[in-house]
C-alpha cells in the first residue's frame, strides 16, 4: 500500500476525535467514511464538523466553498459494511481494549487485504489491538492531538509487528493532511501521555495541597515553561475524564509515578468534566 492508492479513508467513531479526523481528512481531498453506531451520534458528527468550518472560515483558515466541498466528501453511516472499500481506516472509539478490539476483529474481516488499519488510542497497546487481526503488520497508531483541525501533531506508535511500509504509510498520510509527525515504540502512553499526565496530576495536586490557587499555578506554568496553557487548564480542554482514564492506564502499568491525583478522581465522580459539561477547574458558559 501507497500513498497514492489511498483514495478513500474511513473513520470508526464521529465523537470529537473521529469527526475531528474525518473533517482534515476530507479537507486535503480524501473521501471519507465516518461511522458511528447509531445515527444520532452520526448527526452529532456532522454537527460538530459544521461548527468546526465556521470557526475555522472566520478565521479565513478555510474558505466556505472549501468548507462546503470537504463536507461533501464525507459520507456517514451506521453500518460497517461500508468501510470495505476504504483503503485506510482509523479507529477512534473509546479508550477499552475489549472495544477496540472487536472494532479490529471487524475491520480485518470486512476491509480488503491492502487495507492498512489505525488506531487513535492515547495509551494503549497497539501490539495488542492489532492482534484482533491477521493482518498485524498493517496495524499502527495514528495518535491525533485535540482539537484535531487545530493541532498539528500526530504521533506514529510501532506495534510489535508493524511494518517499515505502514509505518511510512500513516507518515505520508499525516503528513498529507498537514500534520507533523513523530515517531514512538509500543510502550505505555507513547511520548505525549507518558510525560503529559504525570504533568497535569502534579498540577492538580499542588493545587489541592495549597502550593498556589488555580490560577497562578496555571500562570506559572506558562509564563515559567512557555507552554500555551496550564495544567489545570489544560486538563478541562482535555476532559477530565479522558485524563482520569489515561492516567489509570498508565498507573496500572508503570506503577506509583503515575497514581491519578485525589482531586482528579473527586472531579470526575461529581461529574464536572472541564469544558465539555460546563464545569471542571474553572466554570464555562
Amino acid at each position: 500500500m501507497h500513498l497514492e492508492t489511498v483514495d478513500t479513508v474511513g473513520v470508526v467513531g464521529a465523537g470529537t476525535m473521529g469527526n475531528g479526523i474525518a473533517q482534515v481528512a476530507a479537507t486535503a481531498g480524501y473521501d471519507v467514511v465516518m461511522r458511528d453506531v447509531t445515527e444520532e451520534l452520526v448527526a452529532a458528527g456532522f454537527e460538530e464538523i459544521q461548527s468546526s468550518f465556521e470557526t475555522l472560515v472566520a478565521r479565513d483558515t478555510v474558505t466556505e466553498q472549501e468548507a462546503e466541498a470537504a463536507t461533501a466528501r464525507i459520507t456517514g453511516t451506521t453500518e460497517m459494511d461500508v468501510l470495505a472499500d476504504a483503503d485506510l481506516v482509523v479507529e477512534a472509539v473509546t479508550e477499552d481494549m475489549d472495544i477496540k478490539q472487536s472494532v479490529f476483529e471487524d475491520l480485518d474481516e470486512i476491509c480488503g487485504p491492502d487495507t492498512v488499519l489505525a488506531s487513535n488510542t492515547s495509551t494503549l497497546s497497539i501490539t495488542t489491538i492489532a492482534s484482533a487481526t491477521d493482518r498485524p503488520e498493517q496495524v499502527l497508531g495514528l495518535h491525533f492531538m485535540n482539537p484535531v483541525p487545530v493541532m498539528k501533531g500526530v504521533e506514529l506508535v510501532v506495534g510489535e509487528h508493524t511494518s517499515d511500509e505502514t509505518v511510512t504509510l500513516g507518515r505520508e498520510f499525516a503528513h498529507d493532511i498537514g500534520k507533523e509527525t513523530w515517531e514512538a515504540d509500543d510502550k505505555p502512553g507513547f511520548v505525549v501521555n507518558r510525560v503529559l499526565m504525570p504533568w497535569i496530576n502534579e498540577g492538580i495536586r499542588a493545587y489541592d495541597e495549597g502550593v498556589a490557587d488555580k490560577a497562578d499555578i496555571d500562570r506559572g506554568l506558562t509564563l515559567g515553561t512557555n507552554v500555551p496553557m496550564g495544567p489545570l487548564e489544560l486538563a478541562d480542554h482535555i476532559g477530565l475524564d479522558v485524563v482520569l482514564d489515561a492516567s489509570e492506564t498508565l498507573y496500572e502499568e508503570l506503577g506509583d509515578r503515575y497514581k491519578p491525583a485525589y482531586l482528579l478522581k473527586r472531579k470526575v465522580a461529581a461529574g464536572d468534566l472541564g469544558k465539555k459539561s460546563g464545569r471542571g477547574f474553572y466554570d464555562y458558559d
